[in-house]
Parts: C-alpha cells; structure tokens; sequence
C-alpha cells in the first residue's frame, strides 16, 4: 500500500476545517481536485473517511483512525526536515504547543519571547486548551507537547514535572474575608466571583469543584486575563480564585488581599506532556530543555 504525503496533508486539513472547500483552500487545491484525491484515498484504503452534506464534512471512524495515523506520519516528516536545516538540529522548525490558561498567559510568553529571540528560523503555534484536549492532543500527535496543572493519570505519555503553583483567593482590601488566613472554597461562594473567559481552563476546573459541592459558581464578570481579574477585585466588583505567581505580580501594583485556600487541589504541579522525549526534533527538546534548566543538567 503506498501513501503520497500531500494526500495525507490534505486529509488532515480537511479534518481540522469545517468543510471540504475550506480544507482545499488550506492545501491550494480546488475542491474538485481535493474531492478526487479524497476518493482515490478511500479507494486505496476500501473504506469510506467523510461523511460529506450541506453542513460539511465529518469523519468516519475509519477517517479518525487515519486522521490520527496521518498526523503522526507528518508530524514525524516535520521533524525530519527541522533536522537537515542550515540553522542546526535545535534552531529550526515548527513547535505545535497545547497549554492551559496560566502557562498561556503567566510564565509561557516571557519563556517564548527568549527562546525565539535566539532561534530566528523556529516558529511556535501555541494554543489555550483543556487539560483534557492536551492530554488528547499530546496522544493524536496533533501537538508537539503540553503544558498541563495537576495530575495526570494516562499511559503512554511521558509526564515531566518542572515547576509548582498554588491557587490563592483574591479579595478587596475591605472585604469581609480580607481577615481570614485560611478559607475554603465553599466559604467563598456566597460572594460573586470575577472569572475567566468561556473555554478557558482555569474556569472550568473551578466549576468542576463547585459542582461537587452541590452548587453554582455566581460568576459577576468574565474576564480575558488575570490583570483584569485584579482590577476587577481591587475595584470592588467581587472575588477571584487565581494563581500564586499571577496574585504576586499584580498586587504589587494593585490594592489586593491573598487569602490561602484550605482545599487538596489548590497546589498544583505543572508538567510537560510529550509521547516520546527522545524521538522529539532538536527545537522542541531545546524548548523543553528551557522550561526545566535542572533537568537539562542533570542530563549527561
């Protein structure tokens, strides 16, 4: 059975797009053509990938087990070429990351922003996702790596723990929690919380542990960042849940009150998520390498 790469690559844009037209145009192909080769695919692979109707295209099972075959086989020709570059086995390529809220928008750009500044021909595409769409991205190949909070119970993945943060309750100076050294999660919900956007990770793992208490999260506002978050809460509008290493920042420069949160969750350890650390391209084990400097020099 022989594959063509630009087939495969096709298939998968058609995939990852709402309809065939918009998968064709991704891959610089007229519809007609992406239409044939698609067929002539389902004809080498006697199975049937799309389902095709007015609304676009879905995959078949048969068509998600491609899917996932085929971006394993591209992913691993990317690295191949990223390897045979003028730049050098770690200077070149494209890195794919999957990473929750915090890593997004606390720690990753800083981190990002050097390490590109020294590797002029890597380029990164680094998308907000749940902790479950990383895992599930990390095993389908579609990403190169993910950065996740909290414990991960999945085999066939390597988990590389790199750093610790804490969840803390932010308030107004006046507010009536502002004395408390400790409090629960339920001693916050009779107040309105200040929340992240829709999607985002941080939010809907605070819904989980709400609904586990019975209840609802009274959400006043979403917001776009923890900044905004602050400003929210320094302005008196409610109460949030952040992160440490975002509560320090700001409230350097803001009028905030931290307050411990007394709940087993509330420590998080952040990793790395990747299939096989060895198998990887230079420019993503010298990201890695970045983000877990111990690590890097314990290695011999």
């Amino acid at each position: 059975m022989h594959f063509d790469l630009p087939d495969l690559r096709l298939f998968i844009h058609i995939a990852e797009s709402p309809s065939l037209t918009q998968g064709a145009r991704r891959a610089f192909l007229s519809p007609a053509a992406a239409s044939a080769r698609i067929k002539a695919l389902e004809a080498q692979l006697d199975s049937r990938l799309l389902y095709r109707d007015s609304r676009g295209v879905e995959l078949t099972p048969a068509g998600e087990r491609l899917l996932h075959h085929a971006r394993l086989i591209m992913r691993q020709v990317d690295y191949l070429k990223s390897e045979f570059t003028d730049y050098g086995a770690d200077a070149a390529g494209h890195i794919r990351i999957f990473a929750n809220t915090t890593a997004v928008t606390e720690f990753l750009p800083e981190v990002l922003a050097g390490f590109l500044a020294e590797r002029p021909g890597v380029s990164i595409d680094l998308q907000e996702r749940l902790s479950r769409d990383i895992v599930r991205g990390v095993l389908d190949g579609s990403t190169d790596l993910g950065i996740i909070a909290g414990p991960v119970e999945v085999s066939g993945l390597q988990v590389l723990h790199f750093s610790t943060d804490r969840l803390l309750l932010a308030v107004p100076k006046n507010h009536p929690l502002a004395d408390r050294q400790q409090v629960t999660l339920r001693d916050t919900l009779e107040y309105q919380h200040i929340g992240l956007h829709e999607g985002s990770t941080l939010l809907s793992f605070l819904r989980e542990q709400v609904e586990k208490l019975g209840t609802k999260l009274s959400l006043r506002i979403q917001v776009s960042s923890f900044e905004a978050i602050c400003r929210m809460i320094e302005a008196g509008v409610g109460i949030g849940i952040i992160p440490e290493s975002a509560a320090q920042r700001h409230s350097r420069t803001m009028q905030l009150t931290t307050i411990e949160l007394n709940e087993p969750w509330a420590v998080r350890e952040r990793s790395i998520l990747v299939r096989d650390l060895e198998a990887l391209p230079g420019s993503v084990r010298a990201l890695i390498a970045t983000l877990m400097p111990e690590r890097d020099s314990k290695t011999p």
